[in-house]
Order: C-alpha cells, then structure tokens, then sequence
C-alpha cells in the first residue's frame, strides 16, 4: 500500500474528507466567473474507491448496463460496469459515434452542444454515469437519450452535485453522489 493511501484508510474505510481535499478548484475555467471542481487529483489516486463510493447505493442487481457520458463518465462509468458485471454504453458528442444514432441538442452553464447514443433496444434497465451534475443540462439530454431508445433510468451516479446550481436532488429518483456543494 503506497504511503498516501495509508494516510486515508481509517479501520479499512477511506475517511470521504480526506478523498474530498484532493478536488481542486480553478478559477475561470473553462471561462470566467465559472469555479471549475477539477477531480483528476483524485481519480489519479482513488479511482477505485470512487467507483467503489458511487456503486455503494445502487441495486445492481436490477441493472443491465451503465451509461457513461462523455468523457469522465466513460472512465467512472466503464469501471462501475466491470465491477458489477454489467455492461457499458457510452454517451458521445456529435459526430463521435457510428449510425445510427439518436441525436439530443442541450445547454451547458456555459454553452450549447449535442449528445448522441447508438441506437439499440436490446438493454431497458440502466445506470447513467457522470462526473459533475452542474445545472442539469448534460442529464436531461442523456435522459432524453435513453428515452428515445426506451432505456429505464433506474440511478444516476455522479461524484459532485452541484446543488447551488440545481435543484436536481429533489427532482431526480435515485441520485446519488460522493460530494454536493
């Protein structure tokens, strides 16, 4: 066990304050006035305790596949599905994935884009994965995805919710995140 991981296991459980310090925030980025919540800190660390923490709550056993978005939602999404014995669906940017696809325009805090998804039946019960729930415009285009391909959202697992930005935790069945802010 390297040295850093000794300092955060408390009786064989990551003590969450310790895995929280290492978030950073930059300010300004990706442009001015936004505080950017940067987790590379941590997933270079603890990714699995962070896949660990975001599969903690989920009923596994009424899942098919995880649904990551694009792109830390693959990374957090692909390792969920490993752990669960499930399979995994990536959410991609426009133009990312091959036809035919199912195609969700969306706004972003600070600007516009598009999602798409392969179109296919043959998955219904599904986990959406992602790393930041900001104002909510990333979940309601993928929901939407899912939606169109007759996918049931049964969680939607994120690291950070930022709730000053949202009231998604009241809107949202089965939201669950590691950190709100």
């Amino acid at each position: 066990m390297t040295q850093i991981l000794q300092i955060y296991y408390t009786k064989g459980t990551i003590v969450k304050e310790k895995l929280e310090s290492l978030i950073t925030n930059i300010p300004d980025f990706p442009k001015k006035g936004v505080m950017f919540k940067d987790i590379n800190p941590l997933l270079e660390v603890h990714l699995k305790e962070v896949v660990e923490l975001m599969s903690k709550q989920i009923d596994w056993s009424n899942i098919d596949a995880v649904i990551g978005i694009e792109s830390r939602g693959f990374i957090l999404g692909a390792a969920m599905a490993v752990q669960n014995n499930v399979g995994f669906i990536p959410i991609r940017k426009k133009g990312k994935l091959p036809p035919p696809v199912v195609s969700q325009a969306y706004t972003l805090e600070y600007g516009e884009d598009i999602l798409e998804m392969a179109l296919n039946d043959t998955v219904k019960r599904v986990v959406l994965v992602d790393d930041v729930l900001a104002t909510g415009g990333t979940y309601n285009a993928a929901r939407e995805l899912c939606l169109k391909n007759n996918y049931d959202v049964k969680a939607f697992s994120v690291v950070i919710d930022l709730q000053f930005l949202n009231q998604l935790h009241k809107e949202i069945p089965n939201l669950y995140s590691i950190f709100n802010y």
